[in-house]
């Protein structure tokens, strides 16, 4: 068996397509744009590469995406600050805080931001009043990257209903809004994580398996039942010589990659896991593009939710 390997790019367009007229009809209403406002505290070298991605991203689609910056050496209030002036201004439909803050803010700084921030315009979907809505199974903006991951199931025409599904991974980023997104779709859905007894043989009974763990090349393929749907979240960065090759073996084009660029990123999926599964989604490429398009829908639903009360 080889598995279809389906990129995020083609669902990412079909969504930005269903988001045209509704942007189109927002500011036919408001008479403005739908309006995102983005926080960056700090120069992270990739936070500063998602930012830049979604910036782009909104403004492409026609919406006003506007970011700001906080230096490194910002303190919480100065965030808090910029939050709480945003929560007041109602031309701002959406705020998002860049993670991870700098460390020196501290270990509690990011949900002390999170929970700063107007549930109405909670575009990331981490508010506890947010993530409330979501366990009741209510209307309520949920996180991005599993709400992609929804979108990629049905779009490919993976039953969830009835299904057997398996998280791999509890964060409350990930792990723990995708269970209850696929609880909502009526699917059978088992959490695991680092204390889980005979892992791999928990995963394999997945239909449905979403690796979200954050290490690299972990999920082989004595975890995945053959023919499941693999989702791979994870991205991780791979700068060893030794570490590559154990992946990929001598002669892949990653080693290549990897002499000249310094590094090569691989998921939480082992690459082997492709002689197994049915559905395997690729790292880089797969779920990256749907996080940054499921954003945007959680803005234009955020703006439309405002203006109707």
């Amino acid at each position: 068996m080889s598995a279809r390997i389906v990129q995020g790019a083609a669902t990412a367009a079909a969504i930005r397509e269903s988001l045209k007229p509704r942007i189109v009809a927002f500011r036919q209403q408001a008479g403005r744009q739908p309006s995102l406002r983005i926080l960056l505290v700090g120069s992270d070298h990739a936070s500063e590469v998602y930012v830049r991605n979604k910036v782009k991203s909104g403004s492409d689609e026609g919406l006003d995406v506007r970011l700001e910056r906080l230096p490194e050496t910002a303190s919480l209030a100065d965030v808090l600050a910029v939050v709480t002036r945003w929560n007041q201004d109602d031309r701002v439909d959406g705020i998002l805080v860049q993670s991870p803050l700098p460390a020196g803010l501290g270990k509690q700084a990011m949900q002390q931001v999170f929970d700063a921030i107007d549930p109405r315009k909670d575009v990331d979907g981490f508010h506890p009043y947010n993530s409330g809505l979501l366990a009741q199974q209510r209307p309520a903006l949920a996180p991005c990257t599993p709400s992609g991951v929804i979108e990629l199931l049905d779009r490919e025409g993976v039953r969830m209903a009835g299904a057997r599904a398996v998280v791999i991974g509890r964060s409350e980023i990930v792990g723990r809004p995708m269970a209850l997104l696929l609880i909502g779709r009526d699917a059978t859905v088992t959490v695991c994580h680092s204390k889980t007894r005979d892992l791999p043989a928990v995963a394999r009974e997945g239909d449905i398996l979403v690796a979200a763990i954050g290490r690299a090349a972990f999920v082989t393929p004595d975890f995945v039942k053959p023919g499941a749907a693999v989702i791979d979240v994870g991205v991780n960065r791979v700068t060893d010589l030794g570490e590559a090759r154990a992946i990929w073996g001598d002669g892949s084009p990653k080693l290549e990659q990897l002499s000249q660029k310094g590094s090569v990123l691989v998921g939480d999926v082992h690459p082997r896991v492709a002689d197994v599964a049915g559905l395997l989604t690729p790292v880089p490429g797969g779920v990256g593009p749907l996080t940054i398009v499921m954003l945007l829908a959680n803005t234009i639903k955020a703006a439309e939710n405002r203006i109707q009360g």
